[in-house]
């Protein structure tokens, strides 16, 4: 715009320095010379945005192949650039919202992405970004509503139904994610991380033997999908299928060795098939690596009573109850370990106490269902 505006006022000035002209030459002075003059703004004009064009073009490539690349902080040098040169210009948009979202420059990717979405609205990549970037900031109902908006604009790309699901998931809106996550694997089967995850929402809104095809799916599509095998043994052991579960979480621990929850789960169900030495090894092992977890320092006290070690059993007991006085199993538990190294008067104290909690929980009664994750 600044090279067209000096053009013109230059050729304004030379008519007002040459209106002599019209007088004696009107018919061939003054055109010959108003021909030449706006030639060479025009070409001037021309030079400048063809520049400019190269520039932006050669902008546009560097931000993509530095997205493509991981260079994220590159990418938004590259897109701030371009859009110096072209701020309406939709793919710059794009670029910059992008570039500044895997970058972690969440409120420049928010502000951005508002403007953008309000100057193009039915630009269903840029609602998509706007989206994750709120998610991000764990803002998920303002997510939701422009990763909505994107999936009304265009349902046909996998990774809006996907964001969608994790989003949902991470509110535990679990029957909604699977609608989503379904979708998603409509749109692209092969990809097993959605199968792992739709198995997730099954088993968290009840749906067990569902999740278990799920997770049999996405192994066989990736036999190394990490936490693969450990949520498959997790919904084997919550329909009391602990044999099954502790081959599928034996197959996780060989890959997450110090992983505090696979240990747990492991350990949980070698206690309920009745393998309490095993059980301890891994529970303690848990515990060591988790210390907050007062289910596994339960566990660990439980199995080591049955195995005979009422004073270690003690120690994790009472562990468990420092992180949770309101379990009235531990009280319980404490007590029998401490009746049976001779401490009869603390095991009394204990058995009242579990007493008084089981009176004050809420009775609990109708059909059983598996666990959630």
């Amino acid at each position: 715009m600044r090279t067209h505006y000096y053009c013109l006022v230059r050729l304004a000035s030379h008519l007002r320095a040459n209106s002599r002209l019209w007088i004696g030459r009107r018919l061939f002075a003054i055109p010959s010379v108003l021909a030449f003059t706006a030639f060479l703004c025009l070409s001037s004009g021309w030079a400048a945005s063809q520049s400019r064009n190269s520039d932006l073009e050669r902008l546009l490539k560097q931000g993509q192949a530095a997205l493509d690349a991981d260079d994220f902080t590159a990418a938004v040098s590259a897109y701030e650039q371009a859009s110096q040169i072209a701020p309406e210009n939709l793919a710059v948009n794009r670029g910059l919202v992008l570039s500044y979202l895997q970058s972690g420059r969440l409120p420049e990717a928010v502000a951005l992405g508002t403007k953008a979405v309000a100057r193009w609205p039915n630009d269903a990549a840029l609602q998509h970004w706007l989206g994750l970037a709120y998610f991000k900031q764990k803002m998920s109902a303002p997510a939701l509503e422009a990763l909505r908006r994107s999936e009304g604009l265009d349902a046909s790309q996998f990774g809006i139904h996907f964001d969608i699901a994790l989003v949902l998931l991470s509110d535990q809106q679990y029957s909604p994610a699977a609608a989503e996550l379904e979708k998603a694997i409509k749109l692209n089967p092969s990809d097993a991380l959605p199968h792992l995850l739709l198995g997730r929402a099954y088993q968290n809104s009840n749906r067990t033997l569902k999740a278990i095809e799920q997770f049999q799916t996405a192994l066989r599509l990736d036999p190394n999908l990490p936490l693969g095998h450990y949520h498959l043994g997790f919904a084997y052991a919550s329909l009391g299928r602990d044999s099954e579960a502790i081959i599928e979480y034996k197959k996780e621990v060989t890959r997450s060795p110090d992983n505090p929850d696979v240990l747990y789960q492991l350990g949980h169900s070698l206690l309920e098939i009745g393998d309490w030495q095993s059980a301890s090894t891994y529970l303690r092992k848990a515990s060591e690596l988790d210390p907050k977890n007062a289910d596994a320092s339960y566990d660990l006290g439980k199995a080591l009573l049955l195995a005979g070690d009422a004073g270690a059993a003690i120690t994790a007991l009472n562990h468990s109850i420092e992180l949770n006085p309101a379990n009235a199993s531990a009280h319980y538990q404490l007590s029998r370990a401490l009746e049976k190294s001779g401490r009869k008067e603390e095991a009394h104290q204990e058995r009242e106490r579990f007493a008084e909690l089981k009176k004050a929980q809420p009775q609990s009664g109708g059909m059983a269902s598996g666990r959630s994750q």
